[in-house]
């Protein structure tokens, strides 16, 4: 098969599109037929080796860690999916990846992907829209009636929360640019900052939730928004434990796990017309060097992807 591959960690030149084994599926497996798989910032991180010491791996390595697609194989041990069926998931990220026409994926990871997308669509939700909802449900705990910050609301994790935090009744505030206003708002955000126009806490009232996906100054700054009771938390670096307890506070950092059930509630989500899919661009396999230039800038909008197989 066909698989963009790295031999060791370096630039984007050292993405190679070569051949690669076939991988088999172990009993509790399922080989997947990859549709499309999405472009993440943690893609080119592990890419970089920014990631080495947190999470190892062999090489060659097959980079990519969303996926829609097609059961292809399945292992001895699984019953609840069949050759067939359309799914999607954010798998283990140790593992070899999407980036390739196959992959293996534990089948406790997949999901029947949602009917109503495409799979580019569906291969732009996992990882993003799982970051989300564990950032905002497992976490942080939001509650309806809650003022939620979400921090980059254009982005692939941002527009997922904005949205999952208006369903869930919060009252939702995003920063972004000024031209992303409309976009903001049509996704259902109450309040909107412009972040280089602005200074988010010079403008907002108290907040309960943070959703913090910048670091930094922002993230210092958000803290001092946050009443008593407040919650924030990062998928980029872990806040000051001091500066939270000294406004009554909690919080931390957290990285996104594989859940088949979450998965599934939030294709339901999507099917039922809530949550929608923003995909900034489409790449085909063979580019992906051209899609991780493009997700280092950090200014798309929405998802990145990479096509495998022609819609």
């Amino acid at each position: 098969m066909k698989a963009i591959r790295i031999h060791s960690y370096g630039d984007v030149e050292s993405l190679s599109y070569e051949d690669a084994p076939m991988p088999q599926a172990g009993p509790g497996d399922i080989r997947v037929r990859v549709h499309a798989a999405a472009v993440n910032p943690v893609d080119w991180k592990i890419r970089a080796g920014y990631l080495a010491s947190m999470v190892p791996h062999k090489m060659p390595l097959t980079l990519g860690w969303d996926v829609s697609g097609v059961v292809e194989q399945v292992g001895a041990e699984v019953t609840h999916l069949s050759v067939g069926d359309e799914v999607y998931s954010r798998p283990d990220i140790s593992r070899d990846g999407s980036y390739a026409e196959y992959m293996v994926v534990r089948a406790s990871e997949l999901a029947v992907k949602p009917q109503s997308l495409s799979h580019n669509e569906a291969a732009a939700v996992p990882l993003a829209g799982l970051t989300a909802w564990q950032a905002l449900f497992d976490h942080a705990k939001l509650k309806k009636g809650e003022r939620v910050l979400i921090h980059a609301g254009a982005g692939g994790v941002g527009s997922f929360a904005i949205q999952f935090a208006k369903w869930a009744g919060a009252h939702v505030i995003a920063t972004a640019s000024s031209a992303n206003e409309g976009l903001i708002r049509n996704l259902g955000a109450d309040e909107f900052v412009d972040y280089r126009s602005q200074r988010f806490e010079d403008v907002l009232g108290k907040v309960d939730v943070v959703l913090d996906t910048i670091g930094g100054d922002t993230q210092t700054r958000s803290v001092e928004l946050l009443r008593s009771g407040g919650r924030l938390f990062s998928v980029v670096a872990p806040p000051d434990e001091n500066a939270l307890a000294a406004v009554g506070a909690t919080g931390g950092i957290f990285m996104v796990q594989p859940s088949s059930e979450a998965l599934g509630e939030i294709a339901k989500l999507i099917d039922a017309g809530t949550v929608r899919v923003l995909i900034d661009s489409v790449f085909p396999l063979s580019e992906a060097r051209a899609a991780h230039l493009k997700s280092q800038t950090g200014r798309s909008k929405g998802k990145i992807v990479l096509e495998v197989v022609p819609a």
